[in-house]
């Protein structure tokens, strides 16, 4: 399949840039791949459709305050420094992207401000830059700085700067491990009463983790989507979820990834018999249609945006023209998109 054929034109209107009051008061799509029909109800019901002995696969990644604001030595000027991974903690190096970056060149220097600076040691792209940090400080003293003066690195679309509940709403309630620039969506949903009504009815809740950087969300740029090369993500699966999901499984119940992120992680890693296994490391899978899915046979996902990798591995779980028609339908039905946006439940 080509690139275009995952261009879509829908109401900028439609891009939510706040949150809803309660999570899980947002719009839930249900879509049914065995007989095509669509359904519309709010993520609340989500536990009307699982039983007692199926699994959702949680990704436990927590945001990092990855957005710094710094002015350049001499000039004043002011820069945003965008933090994607720490490259060496041991000389405080880091792969960022600079905006704007034809003001950021190598050998300049950056003042965060509370004694935290920083100086362009190289390019990497257009925007990208290694930048090493400086601080009178361990490296754990300087963390604690970078979170206290880092900001919520919410999606650019959000054309607005944090509010205080983005602290809160652009992580999932069962956030617990530290390293993603971006949020994974989909878990947005979930409140913790939802969680518990899930508990109770006998859902098994078992976590991965996936640090999000910001290669998932970009368009793809080549027409071949074959050719098209994803930035390495760090993964984690432990061995007990691995036990709880081949169980069901075995058991021929529900398996439900919550995300794409969930849902690349437990691809990255199947054994021969097309079981999970534990994993540490990184993944850089791009899943395109047709792939052939192993683990899931349900996927929980919000409405992405046109020609992303992310629309085009929904477009793999649900087969390509349903799920053109769910977005064709999601638009006339005045669905919210991306990040802050409302999910579809695809069985």
């Amino acid at each position: 399949m080509r690139t275009s054929d995952f261009d879509f034109v829908f109401p900028s209107s439609l891009l939510a840039h706040q949150p809803t009051q309660e999570r899980d008061e947002s719009k839930l799509m249900i879509i049914h791949r065995n007989n095509q029909k669509i359904e519309h109800k709010l993520f609340k019901e989500l536990h009307l459709y699982f039983e007692e002995g199926d699994t959702l696969i949680l990704n436990n990644t927590k945001v990092f305050p990855a957005r710094l604001f710094g002015k350049k030595e001499k000039t004043e000027a002011k820069i945003e420094v965008f933090l994607l991974r720490e490259l060496d903690s041991k000389d405080n190096t880091w792969d960022v992207l600079v905006d704007p970056a034809r003001k950021v060149r190598v050998g300049n220097k950056l003042n965060f401000g509370n004694g935290l600076t920083g100086e362009v040691i190289d390019n990497t792209t257009s925007r990208g830059r290694i930048l090493q940090l400086h601080f009178d400080g361990n490296h754990e003293e300087l963390i604690k700085k970078i979170k206290k003066l880092g900001k919520t690195p919410l999606p650019k679309y959000i054309n607005r700067l944090p509010e205080k509940n983005d602290e809160e709403r652009y992580q999932t309630v069962y956030a617990k491990k530290e390293g993603s620039v971006a949020a994974p969506t989909a878990g947005l949903h979930f409140s913790k009463h939802l969680l518990k009504i899930l508990e109770i009815k006998g859902i098994n809740l078992v976590e991965i983790t996936l640090h999000l950087g910001l290669g998932s969300f970009l368009p793809v740029e080549v027409e071949d989507i074959s050719k098209h090369k994803m930035d390495s993500e760090k993964c984690f699966i432990k061995k007990n979820t691995c036990h709880i999901v081949t169980h069901t499984i075995q058991q021929k119940k529900r398996v439900c990834a919550v995300g794409t992120s969930s849902m690349r992680a437990i691809e990255s890693s199947v054994s021969s018999k097309k079981y999970l296994n534990p994993f540490s490391g990184w993944t850089n899978k791009f899943i395109f249609p047709p792939y052939n899915f192993s683990i899931a046979n349900s996927m929980i996902t919000n409405f992405h945006m046109p020609k992303s990798t992310l629309l085009m591995m929904t477009s793999a779980f649900a087969g390509y023209e349903l799920l053109m028609k769910a977005y064709k339908i999601a638009i006339q039905e005045k669905y919210r998109f991306y990040s802050y946006g409302d999910a579809m439940l695809i069985l």
